[in-house]
């Protein structure tokens, strides 16, 4: 039987570059406190892009997609879903809502997992929400020839409900014990979560929204201005070798958490760092709005999109960013690179 050790596999963790990342993350932590007493008045434009993000990325991981203008109604006004794909799109932005709203009432236990599941289907036809599997499920992939292979095999479904109040219970005794360090613990229990596999059909976006509940639980709420699903999306081929890599000997007791928890650990370090730059950006208002674009660009190696600028400058209008683009390539200031959806711009070698 799997047994949920989080009192000496955490110890076993503590490598020398998982404990710089743990020193890295604690100190944007603190400086992210006083972003936010300096900077308040921007953070809401930051959280309402945040969960635009997190919900179309979180659901498009999974393959479920609608276009940018209906994401965007349906976070901001709470549209009403046209389809299943949207349906199942403004389930997880219900969710998303109630754990930024209550997250330290929400506590990590079978009976509310099993709420949250219910809301994430709140919308759809399926009876699938708010129930543990009722079959066996695999965790498959497609080989080179085009073949389907199974990558895992989680629990069996008549030992989901006992597995899913062990695991529980042996995670939060971990926390109120307060012994190891809560970035240790928490993609512990995301990787066996996910190695249960409790549920038939929303699995991986239980558990981006459970690793945000735990997070935010513990102190860390970068995930609120920046989206942590979106950077998942961004290295997803990452992200399922790392699973599967700390997957292997789970049944027996024999697997690795340390790739899946290097890997959370750089998602986390990362959307401290964007949170930082954005905020610098966003407190430059005095700055006129072409000469923030033009300092995006500058600070830029490479190439950079117009979408790039919108995320890191979420005050500045679609428009104003095109006319600021548009007057910079005028002037040879930027290049333009690509055609349509690819439309890129680089500094012009001078």
């Amino acid at each position: 039987m799997k047994s949920f050790d989080y009192n000496t596999i955490p110890k076993t963790l503590l490598t020398s570059d998982i404990v710089a990342m743990l020193t890295s993350i604690h100190e944007h932590k603190g400086k992210h406190g006083l972003f936010i007493e300096a900077h308040a008045d921007v953070l809401t434009t930051l959280m309402e892009i945040a969960k635009i993000q997190s919900t179309g990325a979180s659901n498009r991981i999974e393959g479920i997609h609608t276009t940018d203008k209906r994401l965007e109604e349906l976070v901001r006004s709470k549209s009403i879903p046209r389809n299943r794909n949207e349906q199942e799109i403004a389930g997880y932005r219900d969710v998303l809502a109630t754990i930024h709203e209550s997250f330290n009432y929400i506590h990590p236990r079978p009976g509310i997992i099993l709420q949250l599941h219910k809301q994430l289907y709140s919308f759809a036809q399926s009876s699938v929400g708010g129930s543990y599997k009722n079959a066996d499920n695999f965790i498959t992939e497609m080989d080179t020839d085009g073949n389907e292979k199974i990558r895992f095999q989680p629990i069996p479904a008549y030992l989901t409900s006992d597995a899913m109040e062990r695991l529980c219970t042996m995670f939060i005794k971990a926390v109120e014990k307060n012994e190891h360090n809560a970035l240790l613990l928490i993609p512990m229990f995301i990787l066996d979560f996910l190695c249960i596999h409790p549920f038939n059909d929303g699995n991986g976006r239980m558990s981006r929204l459970l690793t945000l509940l735990l997070l935010y639980r513990a102190g860390y709420i970068v995930g609120k201005y920046i989206s942590l699903e979106k950077l998942i999306e961004n290295s997803k081929e990452t992200y399922y070798e790392v699973l599967l890599d700390s997957s292997v000997g789970w049944h027996e007791n024999e697997n690795d958490y340390s790739p899946f928890v290097r890997y959370y650990l750089g998602i986390l370090q990362k959307a401290y760092n964007e949170f930082e730059e954005r905020v610098g950006y966003l407190s430059q208002r005095g700055i006129s709005k072409p000469d923030r674009i033009k300092a995006v660009i500058d600070s830029k190696i490479g190439k950079i999109t117009k979408s790039e600028i919108l995320e890191v400058c979420p005050d500045i209008s679609k428009v104003t960013v095109e006319r600021t683009l548009a007057a910079l390539v005028k002037e040879r200031y930027v290049v333009k690179i690509g055609a349509g959806r690819s439309t890129a711009y680089a500094k012009a070698d001078k």
